[in-house]
């Protein structure tokens, strides 16, 4: 494969992933769309259906209201009533039913045949005992939607069907209607039909741009040319970077192997000098000189080799983390000399990725370095301050300064500043250098998002 057809290989591979991306995310969003439209649409058409059915009632109601209240009971009276709520209707499907409380069809204008006939035992085809449920609505709320189903006159099939019924407890009947709620079934597939229409228009609208993005892109790849520049800047980085992760690992391998090794070695044989001294003790023999110089030299030996075992790869730094090991590193750099050492964290620490807290801790350490071998400062300073976006170090000193950019400029000098902002860079951070007499800083700020861990 050439250069060239790389290039457009890779110009064109993100264009048709972000392509896919944003047709399944609008795929996904009518999708979705279309779900709540129709949900609210569902619930708009209930309500109003809820609404019509309850005022068909009432209406109902009202009209048998002078009967009811006259307060006569008699059979002249209640055949009345029903006559007239026979006679009320509202379109093919839309008519009323009277049933007393214990099942007793009184009035059916659509189906005649049910008059006379119990009905407490009727099931639907989902189990629930139809009559049953609309009594029990009516006596216990005075008045309630019950969703059952039932025959449609116009079309003689079982429907799904929404009823409202009150009671009218002196006459110890059930007074209700219903609206079937097929024709809704009907006009949300029609609803999906057309949210569907439009989905399929937005692809081939996404298509035909990706058509023409790819023209568009595949022309201009005839005219990149790559930078061989860039492209060795970018492997030299990325070489560096695993150049320092090698020397941090093997910088840690060493002082695992000193500590566990040469460290326990040393320990044992002190061990077994002290033993010798305490028996020539009590067998009341002076012991040599020799052996007490070679215990203290053993003392000295294993004591330079934890320190260098620790500057290698401080054991704090993996298990207490960067603020523990600055703290440390600050107390180590004020017992060795004259200079005043102090460390201030401020925010919230969170986890550092292992490349970020080595970074850091080696600018700190190197920072250190140069202050005692070149600075004549009487206190140096180390800040470490968490935020929610960045991770910021800064280590200042009182000390003599010098010329950043005149160090920066010449290859001779500068070698531990260049290597710190190599490291820092390497990161996704920044360093910056201020220096002048009485004061100089060094500050590495890392974003949040490239200090922390990648599982997060």
């Amino acid at each position: 494969m050439n250069l060239r057809t790389k290039i457009v290989a890779l110009a064109v591979a993100p264009l048709l992933v972000a392509l896919v991306l944003v047709a399944l995310a609008v795929r996904h969003q009518e999708h979705d769309l279309a779900q709540r439209e129709r949900a609210l649409i569902e619930r708009s058409y209930m309500a109003q259906r809820r609404s019509e059915l309850r005022s068909y009632v009432e209406l109902a109601v009202s009209n048998l209201r002078p009967l009811y209240d006259s307060g006569l009971d008699d059979d002249a009276t209640r055949n009345e009533a029903l006559r007239r709520l026979a006679a009320l209707d509202y379109g093919d499907d839309g008519y009323f039913f009277v049933y007393d409380l214990e099942g007793n069809s009184l009035m059916h204008s659509r189906q005649p045949e049910l008059v006379g006939q119990n009905l407490w035992g009727m099931r639907d085809s989902k189990g629930r005992f139809t009559i049953q449920d609309l009594i029990k609505g009516a006596k216990d709320n005075g008045g309630a939607y019950v969703e059952y189903e039932w025959r449609k006159p116009s079309s003689a099939q079982m429907a799904p069907k929404l009823g409202y019924v009150t009671a009218l407890p002196r006459w110890n009947w059930m007074v209700g209607t219903g609206l079937y709620l097929d024709d809704i079934e009907s006009t949300m597939d029609a609803l999906d039909k057309q949210m569907n229409a439009n989905v399929t228009a937005t692809l081939l609208w996404i298509a035909g741009i990706a058509a023409l993005c790819l023209g568009v892109v595949s022309a201009a790849g005839l005219f990149l040319n790559l930078s061989e520049h860039r492209v060795a800047e970018a492997k030299l980085r990325l070489l560096a970077r695993r150049v320092v992760q090698s020397q941090e690992e093997e910088r840690g391998h060493l002082a695992r192997e000193l500590h566990d090794g040469t460290s326990q070695t040393l320990v044992s044989a002190k061990l077994l000098i002290e033993s010798a001294v305490d028996a020539l003790g009590r067998d009341h023999h002076a012991a040599p000189p020799a052996l007490g110089k070679a215990l203290q030299r053993l003392n000295d030996s294993l004591t330079e080799v934890r320190r260098i075992s620790h500057r290698l790869r401080p054991a704090l730094l993996d298990t207490l983390g960067l603020p523990a090991a600055l703290e440390r590193l600050g107390e180590e750099f004020g017992e060795e000399g004259s200079i005043d050492a102090s460390i201030m964290v401020e925010g919230e620490p969170f986890e550092l990725s292992q490349e970020a807290k080595t970074a850091l801790f080696r600018v700190t350490q190197e920072a250190l370095t140069n202050v005692r071998k070149h600075a004549e400062a009487h206190r140096v300073h180390i800040s470490l301050g968490f935020t929610d976006d960045a991770v910021r170090l800064e280590v200042s000193d009182d000390g003599v300064g010098f010329d950043v950019e005149a160090m920066q400029l010449d290859p001779r000098h500068g070698i531990g500043l260049r290597n710190m902002r190599e490291r820092i860079e390497a990161i996704g951070g920044r360093l910056a250098m201020r220096s002048g007499r009485g004061h100089t800083s060094i500050v590495a700020e890392v974003p949040a998002r490239s200090a922390r861990p990648e599982s997060e």
